[in-house]
């Protein structure tokens, strides 16, 4: 190894040590997100250690402090775990995967200088992360300039297509649109919409309004908070004079926590009103409390009670690494699967290169622990089950309804008759 390169691994090493030791300091929410036992992610696999010429790097980037640590740190351990099977298996075309981890700290400019490095400085051949559509937004024009690959875990508002990025996570009619006519024909025709202020609610709860035209609903009210808001007492108030049938909830990171407690607090139980949830999984769950939560509904592709081979065996692993008491979420699956989707598009292109990576990757198929999985070739999403689950007492969810088989991904509407009002808006 050249002395210059041998000084820029032992750099990598005390950046990637410095960014799990940050993982246990998130802000207001460290016993929630913090792994509890097992090994340190991205430290002590000796699958993942520097060999010389025969590691290639890859980047994991994910607010491991601020307001969204409460979501993404346990998606950042499912990225490790991912990475470090994969080098335990011989690793992608006979190279073991280096895991370079930073901290986006809840901040969209971070994730954008982060997102620099990790490109230009550490030669990273792809990057894995991000949980906010602002995180993903500050990221894509980054990844675009520098021709890198960015694979994004988590369900968002759609309306965007990129040839850097590969969106593992839900669109819009693989979760919120299907959510919205569940609960139009069996919870109510009035709905509330709270979200956090930034463009992933702002951009979904328009979609709804359009969709609740289209299919018979009422808005009551439309409210938006800081992300990182802890006093939901005026919001709650509203709800109950307003009375809606439903609350379609767009809140992200610690904001669920003061929400629900107070909406507890308040005498309001999931018997009272009915509130789905779009960004609450087992992981925020289990920050949040149970019995805070139990009887209150969700969206997503996953629960860690999705029955299938696959994974009973993920689940195991990841309890296994992690501690018994962690659990997993939607996030955490995509998190996963989209590092396992990476590495056989690699080896279907026989190289690292995101041109050829990318084509590769066209009409792939991965049996994930949700279910088959495949990219499409058009859009870079993929196709998912659509799942609504109702949370039980013990934190974990009872599927309610399904979609029966994957769903294309349709990020543009364009298979709705008024999905043009929210295009061209």
């Amino acid at each position: 190894m050249k002395p210059i390169q041998k000084g820029l691994s032992v750099l990598m090493t005390v950046s990637l040590s410095l960014a799990v030791l940050l993982a246990g300091c998130a802000s207001g929410s460290a016993p929630a997100t913090a792994p509890d036992s097992g090994t340190a992610p991205g430290t002590s696999s000796e699958a993942s250690k520097d060999s010389g010429d025969n590691t290639v790097p890859v980047g994991v980037l994910h607010s491991l402090t601020g307001t969204m640590s409460i979501s993404e740190v346990s998606v950042r351990d499912s990225t490790i775990m991912a990475i470090e099977e994969i080098n335990q298996a011989g690793g992608v075309l006979g190279k073991q995967l280096k895991p370079i981890v930073e901290d986006g700290a809840s901040d969209w400019p971070t994730f954008a200088e982060k997102t620099k490095k990790l490109l230009q400085k550490d030669k990273a051949v792809v990057i894995f992360g991000g949980w906010t559509s602002a995180s993903r937004k500050a990221v894509l024009p980054v990844v675009e300039q520098n021709k890198g690959l960015f694979f994004y875990p988590v369900q968002y508002e759609g309306l965007e297509a990129s040839p850097n990025i590969f969106y593992t996570g839900a669109t819009t009619n693989q979760q919120i649109v299907p959510a919205v006519t569940w609960l139009l024909e069996n919870k109510g025709k009035k709905f509330f919409l709270l979200g956090s202020d930034y463009v992933f609610p702002r951009t979904a709860n328009k979609i709804i309004k359009e969709q609740l035209k289209a299919e018979g609903g009422t808005l009551i009210a439309e409210e938006y908070t800081p992300l990182g808001h802890t006093d939901y007492n005026t919001i709650i108030s509203k709800i109950k004079k307003d009375k809606p049938d439903v609350v379609f909830n767009t809140l992200n990171g610690d904001s669920n926590v003061a929400f629900f407690k107070q909406l507890k607090d308040a005498g309001i139980t999931a018997q009272d009103l009915t509130t789905l949830s779009v960004s609450v999984a087992e992981e925020e769950i289990r920050g949040i409390g149970a019995s805070v939560l139990e009887g209150h509904y969700a969206a997503w592709n996953y629960f860690q009670t999705t029955n299938t081979p696959e994974n009973t065996k993920f689940v195991e692993a990841y309890k296994a690494k992690y501690g018994n008491d962690r659990v997993t979420g939607d996030p955490i699956e995509a998190g996963y699967f989209g590092v396992y989707l990476w590495a056989e598009a690699v080896k279907k292109a026989g190289s690292f290169e995101v041109d050829k990576v990318r084509e590769a990757a066209k009409g792939l198929e991965f049996n994930a622990p949700g279910g088959k999985v495949k990219i499409d070739g058009d859009n870079q999403h993929v196709y998912k089950t659509v799942r609504i689950g109702q949370i039980q007492a013990d934190g974990q969810f009872k599927e309610v309804w399904n979609s029966g088989q994957p769903i294309k991904p349709d990020p543009f509407l364009t298979t709705y008759p008024w999905g043009a009002e929210v295009t061209k808006k």
